[in-house]
């Protein structure tokens, strides 16, 4: 009796043709040399919906496409397979009822024992649903890379878990104006300042997304050219089905124009309630004042009556009495000026005339130990102004300037046109402006003085060295004045008062100013280059005046020179001659005059040096002798 069961006792060769027929899922068949079919099993049957006794003997090239015959890939496909014992691919094929699907393939070559080709052995199958699922996964990541090459509003980029950049869109190339052959590669945080550098801000927003899963922030970032952008960012975690951590998705948006915008907003709030709160105070102010000047009259009127009836000693309590009053009137004419109620006597006035007029006052006004430079625009158009109640507030600058450099430094008046385009500068309404300006390299002020520095008796000053009324009062004036009055100032750094006014354009007059001559005069004595100024100033002259030599040759370089007068002696360094060679050297186009009270061979001897080339004038000198010797040297 035989031990064995049916199915062990079958030979090697059926069991294996039942295992190849049994199989469903694979179409499994095999190929003559030629390309025919010689075996057909089920998955076949399945797959492509010929049965065996429909395809054998049919060549296997009428499973492909028409177009990929008349390429030649089945013929291709049985060579590949001959040369490199083995073909695989995918593509699409055709089945019976003409539908397509998408076919993995291999393809091997059969050999007997004496290496004669018997066939190839061909393995289909259909891999269709994956197909669409990679080709809908690949649609969808080409939209979405559409999607995000297509924003230029916001960079969007990848970063690895280390913080490199591993994509770049073009709206990140847009914003932060590297290419992605730039930036690729390179760690994010070269996109900050160097100060949120140093302080770790790129390594913590890395650390908080990788925690919380998210980060967001707004800040300063730096372009490719190195300029700054105000940047909304968020850094999202990217994690795997894992949790582990693949990366960051980062979104940059620049918020530039927004902030400056908010900042514009929040300044003009803040102005608004300045004027506001200044206006309040003026208005207290101007009551308060009114109702004084009405009890120092009935004072001062009581006075006069006691006056008459005064015994002798009562003469000093009366006089005491008296000077009271009077400094009670100049208070409340201070606050009347903040409180824009004092009575101007406004003309059209070139304020460049102005300053020239009350230089020496100015000057005198500071210390030896400070710099005093004038530097006046030519061409500064005219103003409506009450011309005393100008150089009063020009005075108030100049001394708190004074003040402010108590070891000295610079002072500087400065007049220039500015056009007003209702933002710039602020609460200018639109037109044309005179700017004066006094700046200062002294102390400086800090915010929250600049902010109160027109209020009425507001002061830094130590108690008894000021009233507070200086400011508020330039402030009220210039206001009364339609103008306005502005404050730069930092701690250390000085400060600079620009004052507003109300330009008076008159093209004809500013024509004839544009060619008037400007003379610098040279002089170490005070009064008697008083004298020369108000000479020259009288006969048409703009007037800039200097008293030493290096003083004279520093103005030159900085200003328009039309005619340089100068004294030939002077008792510190440069003496008239020398300025007046050196004059004659550098700055060729400026006329000379000398003035000098020795006569002319006398200085010949003394300097042995031809005076011949330089016009002369003899001390004292009056009006006709400049007027005559301007003449000669013209």
């Amino acid at each position: 009796m035989n031990d064995l069961s049916p199915t062990q006792s079958w030979p090697d060769e059926r069991r294996y043709q039942y295992l190849i027929s049994g199989i469903s899922d694979y179409a499994i068949y095999m190929l003559d040399p030629n390309g025919y079919v010689s075996s057909w099993n089920a998955g076949a049957n399945r797959f492509k919906g010929y049965v065996a006794q429909e395809i054998l003997g049919e060549h296997f090239s009428r499973f492909y496409t028409p177009e990929d015959r008349e390429a030649g890939k089945p013929a291709r496909a049985l060579s590949i397979a001959l040369a490199e014992g083995k073909y695989e691919a995918e593509g699409w094929r055709v089945r019976k009822d003409g539908s397509r699907f998408w076919a993995h393939v291999v393809i091997d070559p059969i050999y007997n024992e004496e290496g004669v080709l018997l066939g190839f052995a061909k393995v289909t199958r259909d891999v269709t649903e994956r197909k669409r699922a990679e080709d809908a996964l690949r649609e969808s990541e080409q939209r979405f890379r559409l999607l995000v090459n297509g924003v230029t509003d916001y960079a969007l980029f990848m970063l690895s878990p280390e913080g490199t950049v591993t994509n770049w869109n073009p709206g990140a190339e847009r914003i932060k104006g590297y290419s992605q052959e730039e930036i690729v590669g390179s760690h994010f945080s070269r996109f900050y300042t160097p100060e949120d550098q140093v302080a770790g801000i790129p390594k913590r927003a890395l650390a908080t997304a990788a925690a919380a899963g998210r980060y967001e922030s707004e800040g300063w970032r730096v372009r490719k050219d190195g300029s700054r952008f105000w940047a909304h960012a968020v850094l999202d975690a990217i994690r795997g089905d894992d949790g582990e951590l693949l990366g960051f998705a980062k979104i940059t948006r620049d918020l530039t124009e927004k902030k400056k915008a908010d900042e514009a907003l929040e300044k003009a709030s803040i102005a608004l309630y300045q004027a506001q709160k200044m206006e309040s105070i003026g208005q207290l102010t101007g009551g308060v004042a009114h109702d004084f000047n009405n009890l120092l009259s009935v004072l001062s009127s009581g006075l006069e009556v006691l006056n008459l009836q005064r015994g002798e000693g009562d003469a000093r309590t009366l006089e005491s009495m008296r000077r009271a009053i009077d400094r009670g009137a100049r208070l409340t004419q201070q606050l009347l000026a903040f409180a824009r109620q004092q009575p101007l006597q406004a003309e059209t006035r070139n304020l460049n005339a102005v300053i020239r007029g009350f230089e020496t006052v100015l000057r005198r006004a500071g210390n030896p130990s400070i710099d005093f430079v004038i530097d006046l625009d030519r061409k500064a158009h005219n103003a409506l102004i009450d011309s005393a109640r100008f150089e009063s507030a020009l005075l108030n600058l100049v001394v708190n300037a004074r003040d402010a450099m108590p070891e000295g430094g610079r002072l500087v008046i400065a007049t220039g046109n500015v056009v007003a385009d209702g933002q710039h500068p602020a609460g200018l309404a639109p037109g044309d402006y005179v700017r004066v300006t006094v700046s200062d390299t002294g102390t400086g002020m800090p915010p929250d003085v600049v902010a109160r520095a027109f209020e009425p008796f507001f002061t830094t000053k130590e108690v008894g060295k000021g009233t507070g009324l200086g400011l508020s009062q330039v402030y009220g004036f210039i206001k009364q004045s339609g103008g306005e009055v502005a404050i730069d100032s930092k701690p250390g750094e000085g400060t600079t008062i620009a004052i507003y006014l109300p330009a008076v354009v008159n093209p004809a007059e500013e024509a004839q100013a544009e060619h008037t001559e400007r003379v610098l005069i040279v002089e170490d004595e005070p009064d008697l280059m008083d004298v020369a100024a108000s000479l020259f100033t009288s006969m048409g002259y703009e007037v800039v005046t200097a008293a030493s030599g290096q003083e004279a040759i520093d103005l030159m370089e900085q200003r328009d020179i039309d005619i340089l007068f100068t004294d030939v002696v002077m008792p510190n360094g440069m003496n008239g001659i020398e300025l007046a060679t050196y004059t004659r050297e550098h700055f060729p186009t400026i006329k000379i005059m000398l003035a000098s009270g020795y006569p002319l061979p006398a200085l010949r001897q003394r300097h042995g040096v031809d005076l011949n080339e330089f016009a002369f004038v003899n001390k004292p000198y009056r009006l006709s002798d400049l007027a005559r010797t301007l003449r000669s040297a013209m």
